[in-house]
């Protein structure tokens, strides 16, 4: 498991293309047979993945990292597959899951497990775990269970659908809010306008963009910006105050997932747009 140390806003001011990439982005995601994992001090979260190929993948607690027996012992964790069809295990019962679905983990689960159904067109599980102080029930939410809203349009490039999976009144969860958004073709901004959410932190996953494609994110105090160049399949660390926004050059789809101290998916401090730097 790496882990990663957030800088502060001035030390981060300071920072090199390359130094930003190494502090915030996660660009080893998705290796076949592998669950890589980059562990955060913001908000102590943990981002990986699980692509299993004709193996299957058990998630384990790194003892240096975690001081746990086992992974789920003080955390909660938010799956959704973006690959083919697969299985997760939870304590002996295994959970179907098909493109697209997602599984809430709660606290104290003790065996956890990944498969794929065709080693040759895998899975490929995508997870984001927090802490957590009480221990909620295993739920699986399919994409015609989320909550879905329809935001933005044409004329601003923007035109977005957000699917909230993981949130108060739909699964219950200690502090772990999750989701998947998908921008319509001829769309490429995300997240506009811009906000920062001093009480929680944010990751965002991108996928769906062809090899030569990427995203611009950007990332920082909203009045001196910076970016990171973000491919396929690639992951992006945000602290508390700075924003979290992209352009792509096509449309793509993304996970998000927060934790914090609010789980009110509207708790948000937007940004003007002419303050944006």
């Amino acid at each position: 498991m790496e882990v990663r140390y957030s800088p502060d806003k001035e030390g981060f001011k300071k920072f090199s293309s390359d130094e930003l990439r190494d502090s915030f982005l996660i660009d080893t995601l998705f290796q076949k047979n592998s669950i890589p994992m980059v562990y955060s001090d913001v908000d102590r979260s943990i981002t990986g993945s699980a692509v299993p190929a004709g193996e299957k993948l058990a998630l384990t607690a790194s003892k240096k990292e975690m001081a746990a027996d086992y992974f789920a012992q003080r955390r909660e964790i938010g799956v959704i597959n973006i690959g083919a069809k697969g299985k997760i295990t939870v304590d002996g019962t295994a959970y179907e899951m098909n493109n697209i679905d997602a599984l809430y983990i709660g606290r104290g689960t003790k065996e956890i497990t990944f498969e794929s159904d065709d080693a040759n067109d895998p899975a490929m599980f995508y997870f984001v775990s927090y802490p957590a102080h009480t221990a909620y029930p295993v739920k699986q939410i399919k994409l015609e269970d989320a909550e879905s809203v329809h935001l933005g349009s044409v004329q601003d490039s923007n035109k977005r659908t957000i699917h909230k999976y993981i949130l108060p009144g739909k699964v219950n969860s200690c502090q772990l809010v999750m989701g998947l958004t998908i921008l319509e073709e001829g769309s490429v901004w995300n997240t506009m306008p811009a906000h920062t959410h001093q009480r929680r932190s944010e990751i965002y996953m991108y996928f769906g963009l062809r090899p030569e494609s990427m995203v611009v994110h950007l990332i920082g105090d909203p009045e001196e910006t910076r970016h990171i160049i973000i491919r396929d399949k690639q992951a992006v660390l945000s602290t508390s105050w700075s924003l979290h926004s992209g352009a792509g050059t096509q449309n793509y789809n993304f996970i998000w997932a927060m934790g914090g101290e609010n789980q009110d998916f509207d708790d948000m401090d937007w940004v003007p747009m002419e303050k944006l730097k």
